[in-house]
Order: C-alpha cells, then structure tokens, then sequence
C-alpha cells in the first residue's frame, strides 16, 4: 500500500526544553508522531513532528513559543522510522515494547508489544505511562469486569486492562485508523477476542451506551474533551466505578476536576508538566 504524504514541522532548541516542546506538539493533536534527536556531547536537539496534511507553520510556532519550520517529505514509511529507535517504558506491572525490542522483555513484566502506527500511545508520552501506572495500582485493590477505554489510540491501555483483568474492554476513538490499529495491536498481543473497538465521537454512540454503566473509565485524551465529555462520562460511569483521566496539563487540574464535581476525587498523579486524576463514583 502506498504511504500517505507527509509533512515536517521541525525546530531546533536545547534538550532541556525538548522534551515540553515535542509534548506541546504531541497534545496538539494532529501530528502523527513526535521524535526528539539528540546530538552527543552537545545541548541541541531537534524535535520533529510529522503530519498527513500541511501544518500551520504560524500556529504551531505561536503555540510552542519558537519559530517551527514545515516541510514535505518524501514517500517513506516515517512513522514506522520514527518509533523504532524508542526504548521500550517500563511503568507499573507494563513493559511497553516494539518488535526491535522483542528480545529485551525482562521476566515478571506484563508485556505488551505496540508496533508504530499512525495513532497517538507507544507508552513513552508522560500521559500514558500515568494512567498505564495507575491501572497497575488498582489491579492490586480489586477487579473490574467493564471496561471502557474511551479515546484508545493504539489501543495500549485497553490491551493492558484486558491483560489486567482478562475481561472483554470496549476501546472507542473518533479516528478509524486508530480503531483499526487497536485491533491489530490486540491480536499481536494474543488478546484480540477481548477487545472491541468502536468508532465514536466521545460516548454518543449506541454500542457504548449499551454496555454502560462501567465499572471502569479510562480516557487519555484532552482537558478540552475532557470537560466537553464530563456529563455524559459521569452518566456512564457505574456507582462505585472508577474514572482515569489523563492528556492535561499540571495547570489544568482543577479546571478538569471542576466539570466532575459529582465525582469524588481520590488522587492526582504527575510527571513532567503532565498529570492523570484518579475519581470514583459514589
């Protein structure tokens, strides 16, 4: 199949401020995937993000607070290229592999192989290493039987839940390809029968209504959807049932948290500029 053109937005900066300019970009939303390079014995960097459609150049440097550059790219296969010089993420129970890594994987680990893809979740975003930290954590408190993975990406932290817990997991996302991915990343974990992926905007959506109230939501997305999802996320959510929320900003806790008052809130979790809240539904 022939790839998709792509597009670089790229801006050099120190590696101190890397790692915060590739997640501005990241949780931007629609790039494909983000890499920092590193130069040895120096402090430069590059970050790189890479598109399917032409960037903004003024938007994306407004929004990062440096001067980005966009380019198109010639016909390869950049996502894959991209992701596989990333070193597996061990967070909670998880280790977060790729196939170059396959003979890594250390023992007492759940492992979960995630291949490159044009989807947002290989582990190694601050975001999904919270919530797939916090899904280790409750798995030693109790069992949860409905899963809603709501936003799923490259489906890691329903395939996680599923390893968790062995029970079927509903895994949503507005992208299609991100669906299809889910699936395939599924069967290469040996749990493709367990996971069901449905193309959704949020909760509007009568396969997943059909399955609520679960006992179990996770959503790693945006604070913006996050706040826009609140009512019908509270709705869906089984009393007793636990919330993940993940994909805000350290600065946006108590904006998000704010939209779930009927919720009440157990902890936060942060790393970097990033969090993940953890609620619980009375």
């Amino acid at each position: 199949m022939t790839n998709p053109p792509l597009w670089k937005a790229s801006v050099a900066l120190s590696k101190a401020d890397a790692a915060d300019t590739a997640s501005v970009l990241e949780l931007e939303g629609s790039a494909q995937a983000v890499l920092i390079a590193e130069e040895p014995f120096t402090d430069n960097a590059v970050v790189e993000a890479l598109y399917t459609e032409p960037p903004d150049a003024a938007f994306l440097s407004r929004l990062a607070g440096r001067a980005i550059t966009v380019e198109p790219l010639p016909d390869q296969d950049w996502i894959k290229l991209s992701q596989e010089g990333l070193p597996p993420v061990r967070a909670g129970r998880f280790f977060v592999y790729g196939a170059h890594d396959a003979g890594t994987v250390p023992h007492g680990v759940i492992p979960m192989r995630i291949e490159a893809g044009m989807a947002f979740g290989t582990g190694h975003h601050e975001t999904t290493a919270l919530c797939l930290g916090v899904l280790s954590d409750l798995a030693k408190q109790r069992r949860f039987t409905n899963v809603l993975d709501l936003g799923t990406g490259t489906g890691l932290l329903a395939i996680g839940a599923v390893k968790l817990w062995r029970r079927p997991v509903l895994a949503s996302d507005i992208d299609p390809v991100a669906v299809q991915i889910t699936y395939e990343n599924a069967r290469a974990n040996g749990v493709g029968p367990y996971v069901r992926g449905v193309t959704a905007d949020g909760l509007d959506n009568p396969l997943l209504a059909s399955h609520a109230p679960y006992d179990l939501i996770v959503a790693n997305i945006l604070a913006g959807p996050l706040t826009r999802l609140a009512p019908s996320i509270c709705r869906a959510l089984a009393p007793g049932g636990m919330l993940i929320l993940s994909g805000l900003l350290r600065n946006q806790e108590n904006l998000v948290t704010s939209f779930y008052r009927p919720l009440r809130f157990l902890e936060r979790r942060r790393m970097g500029p990033w969090s993940a809240l953890v609620l619980a539904k009375p």
